[in-house]
């Protein structure tokens, strides 16, 4: 699969930072800019080339057959987001339940510009003791990948702000949607 990967990249131009979080187990991955739905496949096939299991929490409601074994193959885990709170529970659940565990996560919660990130990710980290693994894409250099690992200090906005100002270097397919 890692080959097919590679040459679906190689096809279309991009390349993949070798850039890995060696040695971590269990994170929560945050990628942006989110501004495409081909944000999901170009991110899905890297996490191939890297070899890493990502899961994405998806809301449960699309988990009917035929798309639900679709989805549980490219690593959707079902969730019910009309339980206030049910998401955090739910991943940490995940977390709990293995020894290796890769959940993606777009903070801007949408593919449109939003300023106001959703903050369960970071909620999630903080109380599942992991770390976040700050991810990107960049439609304009065609490259993506691993930027760097970051470990929640308990102030929310200061570490949301630390992520967005990495993260608005890149530009997403539509640079008018991407982070401020």
């Amino acid at each position: 699969m890692k080959k097919i990967a590679g040459f679906i990249f190689w096809l279309i131009g991009w390349k993949i930072d070798q850039t890995t979080p060696l040695g971590i187990k269990k994170c929560v991955i945050v990628v942006g800019p989110h501004t495409s739905n081909w944000d999901f496949v170009l991110g899905r096939l890297a996490f191939v080339m890297y070899g890493v299991n990502a899961k994405f929490l998806i809301k449960k409601e699309l988990f009917f057959p035929p798309l639900s074994w679709l989805l549980k193959a490219l690593g959707g885990l079902p969730v019910d987001r009309s339980k206030r709170n049910n998401l955090t529970e739910t991943a940490l659940k995940y977390f709990k339940e293995t020894d290796t565990m890769f959940i993606v996560f777009s903070p801007e919660g949408t593919r449109s510009y939003n300023p106001n990130w959703k903050k369960g990710f970071y909620y999630i980290a903080q109380k599942a003791e992991v770390p976040i693994c700050i991810c990107y894409v960049d439609y304009f250099k065609k490259i993506g990948g691993f930027h760097s690992v970051f470990y929640p200090t308990g102030d929310v906005n200061e570490d949301i702000l630390y992520i967005k100002n990495i993260l608005k270097q890149y530009k997403g397919r539509f640079p008018e949607k991407g982070i401020d």
